[in-house]
């Protein structure tokens, strides 16, 4: 069975200071989080298991981010992280470069063909 793109969650998040891309990664992912709610869940009883989460995540420097880590932080389904260049540096010509990292979080659930009726 094939799964279906139920949703997708755009965030940002950045590290002031420090260039941590892992922190600015964080940050987008939980972001994109903030700006969503999934109540079919329980009002159709699919348990969250039955979700795979796929996030990418854009940064400046992708090989400075550890993809499993940010994985676990994720609270629900079957998630995968993929780092890819993107977001952005901002230099600071006083001192440290700001980064600004872009996260696309993208759920899937096995198709729903059948499950659905209009009244």
């Amino acid at each position: 069975m094939t799964d279906q793109r139920f949703i997708i969650e755009m965030g940002i998040g950045n590290d002031l200071h420090g260039m941590d891309y892992q922190k600015a990664a964080a940050r987008a992912i939980e972001d994109a989080f903030r700006h969503s709610s999934i109540p079919m869940f329980n009002a159709l009883d699919i348990p969250h298991s039955d979700m795979r989460v796929q996030v990418t995540v854009g940064v400046q420097e992708p090989d400075k981010i550890d993809p499993v880590i940010l994985a676990k932080k994720l609270p629900r389904g079957a998630a995968t992280v993929t780092a890819v260049k993107g977001g952005q540096n901002v230099p600071n010509p006083h001192g440290d470069t700001i980064v600004i990292a872009t996260a696309a979080v993208e759920a899937f659930l096995p198709s729903q063909d059948g499950n659905w009726t209009q009244t």
